[in-house]
This record gives C-alpha cells, structure tokens and sequence, in this order.
C-alpha cells in the first residue's frame, strides 16, 4: 500500500499536475492540505475518474484539507475535537477517515505568523487539541498516522541553515516540544529518504532561487504509530514534483506500507 501526504497549496491552481501524479505515482491514499477551495467547488469528479474517492474539509480560499483514497473511505471525521479556534472560529485544518487497513488524519497545523503573535499562542493550543485527539488511535494496534504539514521543523538538521531562523516561528522550543509532546502518544517520525542531496527537506520558499539552491526545510511529516511505522518498508520525498513551472512549493512525502 502506498500512501502519501502533500501541501498542493491550492488544488485548482494543481489540478492537472495531482491527477498526472496520482496516475504516475501508484498512490493508494493521499492526504492534501492547503486545498484552498470550499467543498462545493473541490474536484470530485476528476478524481472519481481515476478510481479515488474524497473526503473533504474545506470552507473557502484559505486552509482546507483532504483525504483522497482508492482503497475505501470509511469513518471520516471532519474537523479537530477541542479545536481552539482563532479569534473564535474554527478553520478547517484536519480531517481523519479509514483506508482500507490504515486510519490515517491529513492536517495542515497553524502557521504561528511570529513569536509573539496570537496566531503563535493558537498554534501551540491547536497541538494540544491535536495530541488530545489522536492519543487513543496512536496507542492502538491499527496503522495509523498523522500526516501532513506540521509548519515545525523537528530539529536544527531539518532546516537549510537553522541560524536564518534565529527568532523565527518553526524552530522555536515550544513549537518542537509540541512535537515531542505528540509523539509521546506513542507515534513515531517516520523520516523519509532524500532523491537528492543529503536532507529530506519537503518545502522550498517560491523566492531568492530557494529551491535550486536547496535551501529548504522538513516540515512535512508522518507521524506514526508502532503498527504503522512497522509496516513502513520505505518512505522519500518525491522532489521532482517541486521542479516545473506551475508546482506547489511542497513536495510529496510518500511511504510504503506492507499491511
């Protein structure tokens, strides 16, 4: 089973370059984030066509997530249980269902915006809802997995040179601790190997010729439970579908189940 988690950063802008990569690629599951669409205008159809059905979270031009599957779509819950929200409402930012033998979550965690800011404190609040809601999954005997673009690099390795972050959101303390916090529900980081260079880095900034000068970070992570991670017999970083004009500026993280 090959499953797979992506920030297309906006599905309509991606369209045609999602359905070639599903076609090429042979994935069986795909969680998106950053679908920026509301769920009436989500591509059902061009999907269905090729054999995958969706299951949706989104609400308009920012946010949005998804679970594509051609192996079942069961059980899905739309949202995050004790979601803090910001400035008093709730963005579509998870969503979990059944494929098949794996219970998997597709979540895009909060940016932070700066230390400091309140979009930093409801980041680090929205982890605790997250840890909250996933611990009796993670603790479980199913595969199961959080994945998606958790905007925390889990450590100083993951990011191209951790000095140009000093100060900055994605490195912080409290951000990684909520990380480890998360983990300690018994999930793992299922790290994936690089198809160039030597970091597996999943996200390139748009400017200053970040992605040809391989300054980018990892911040799009599988998180995984014992039964999960077990079955893991491979995971990469697809970094050819960052190259080309049109491509989002995250790459695919894919892994290889053996369930």
């Amino acid at each position: 089973m090959r499953i797979a988690t992506w920030n297309v950063n906006s599905i309509t802008a991606r369209l045609p370059r999602l359905l070639a990569w599903l076609e090429s690629s042979g994935t069986d599951v795909l969680c998106l984030q950053e679908a920026k669409v509301a769920e009436a205008q989500f591509p059902f159809e061009p999907l269905r066509e090729l054999g995958y059905e969706a299951a949706v979270n989104a609400t308009g031009r920012w946010n949005g997530v998804a679970v594509l599957s051609r192996v079942g779509l069961e059980d899905v819950v739309k949202g995050l249980p004790g979601d803090p929200g910001y400035e008093g409402v709730e963005e579509p930012r998870a969503i979990s269902a059944t494929c098949g033998p794996v219970r998997v979550w597709s979540v895009y965690v909060p940016n932070g915006r700066e230390v400091g800011h309140p979009h930093y404190a409801y980041k680090l609040e929205w982890f605790e809802a997250l840890r909250a809601a996933v611990a009796g999954d993670a603790a479980g005997s199913r595969p199961f997995a959080v994945m998606g673009d958790y905007n925390v690099a889990p450590t100083d390795e993951d990011v191209h040179d951790v000095a140009a972050f000093e100060g900055m959101t994605h490195v912080t303390p409290a951000e990684r601790a909520a990380l480890a916090s998360l983990r300690e529900t018994g999930l793992e980081d299922v790290v994936p190997r690089p198809l160039k260079y030597d970091r597996p880095f999943t996200y390139w900034d748009y400017r200053q010729l970040c992605f040809p000068k391989n300054r980018g970070m990892r911040i799009d992570l599988v998180f995984g439970n014992q039964a999960f991670a077990k079955a893991a017999k491979d995971a990469y970083v697809d970094r050819e579908e960052r190259k080309g004009k049109g491509a989002s500026d995250h790459a695919p993280v894919v892994v290889d189940l053996d369930v």
